[in-house]
């Protein structure tokens, strides 16, 4: 049994998938990093009614030796989630704080095993979206959920054949798991960009099974150096009965594709719900206001032509990012967007300022990031993981 199963049973632990649900819903808790402090400032959970607290495991043995451990919380508001590497330095904290009188849990396997969660949601959608309505045929679209960073990644399931879109590498068995318990083969890896946040997952794919990696035209302009089908606007993918069309949607980088599939617009970094992509991560702040005009022409003269029905499945979410009701999935009418989303009523000039002003740090190691991801650069697992730890910070709020 592993730590994660049996903390199902144990009120002294918590499974990262309860975590995870209690973040969506955004519980008021404390999680509290017995890490030391940097490897806390490089990457720790937060969540819109987290309070993130740092204490060494350290100061917790010395309050042990000195009867201390009350004080030492002090402050601390309850319920408390416990986190570290591994789960083990955690567990004596609780332990601690429990025997205290103290309400709190250790998170299972810490935050490795935190990095590892990865959910799969069905997301609720016309079945015959995107079909060529030639009978009976469906088509199933997944959502795939990745708390620790906000990445999203899909599958689209039809006609015995399978594509994921915007897939990460460090799930590559999931994908091709999951697709062989639907009786599908896989038959494209896609990615609506050359990612900054994560290593992409489509060689993976290719090279476990017959796929075909899939990347937009314009990442041969940025230096791919691996054999890929190249797509630009207009072109199209059959996945069984189903058919995936690249929209061409630049800004966020210059080569961004979105994918169309029948009322189903899957973004990539283009549009999320709770914002627009940065345009500062291909050519830094110099080339960041060109880029922000390319992506207000993106909002003004592609996105705002489609129907306001078109439900909208970005690449990433925030901790202010509210799933919806029913599947629970990450995505959201584009008519509900625009009234929402003041990135649609703002005149160029001040959409630039704004998208091109206050940003977040840009995600750690990017630009290895996006070397691997053009095959620039080879990494392996253990690196690629260091690498694409924490959240992603590819959006402007907004």
């Amino acid at each position: 049994m592993s730590e994660t199963e049996a903390a199902v049973d144990d009120p002294t632990t918590i499974a990262p998938e309860t975590l995870a649900d209690r973040l969506r819903a955004s519980d008021e808790l404390t999680v509290l990093d017995v890490r030391d402090r940097d490897e806390f400032d490089r990457w720790h959970i937060e969540g819109e009614g987290v309070e993130a607290v740092q204490i060494p495991h350290m100061k917790f043995i010395q309050a042990q030796a000195t009867g201390d451990v009350d004080d030492l919380a002090a402050d601390l508001e309850e319920p408390i989630v416990a986190v570290c590497g591994r789960g083990e330095a955690s567990d004596h904290a609780v332990d601690l704080l429990r025997d205290a009188g103290i309400d709190a849990q250790n998170l299972a396997g810490g935050m490795d095993a935190w990095a590892d969660l990865y959910v799969a949601r069905e997301l609720e959608v016309d079945v015959d979206l995107g079909l060529d309505r030639r009978g009976d045929s469906s088509a199933t679209v997944v959502q795939y959920d990745r708390p620790s960073s906000g990445c999203l990644a899909y599958a689209i399931y039809s006609g015995g054949e399978a594509a994921v879109i915007d897939p990460l590498r460090a799930f590559a068995d999931r994908y091709v798991e999951d697709a062989a318990d639907r009786g599908a083969e896989l038959k494209y890896a896609i990615d609506t960009h050359v990612h900054a946040d994560h290593v992409s997952g489509v060689r993976a794919l290719e090279s476990r099974t017959d796929a075909t990696a899939v990347l937009p035209e314009g990442a041969r302009d940025r230096g791919l150096a691996f054999d890929a089908m190249t797509l630009t606007d207009g072109d199209e993918l059959h996945v069984g009965d189903a058919t995936l069309t690249a929209v061409a949607t630049p800004g966020h980088t210059t080569e961004s594709l979105s994918y169309r599939l029948g009322d189903l617009l899957f973004t990539g970094d283009t549009l999320f719900l709770e914002g627009v992509g940065r345009p500062d991560l291909e050519r830094g702040d110099e080339g960041a206001p060109a880029a922000a005009r390319q992506l207000y022409e993106t909002l003004e003269d592609t996105l705002s032509e489609l129907p306001a029905e078109t439900t909208i499945a970005p690449g990433h979410y925030s901790d202010t990012a509210d799933p919806r009701d029913g599947d629970g999935a990450y995505a959201a009418t584009l008519g509900d967007r625009r009234d929402r989303l003041e990135a649609f009523s703002m005149a160029e000039d001040e959409f630039v300022e704004h998208v091109t002003g206050d940003r977040p740090p840009r995600p750690a190691n990017h630009e290895r990031i996006v070397a691997a991801n053009l095959g620039r650069e080879d990494v392996d697992s253990e690196t690629a993981f260091e690498l694409e730890l924490g959240l992603n910070n590819c959006a402007v709020t907004g």
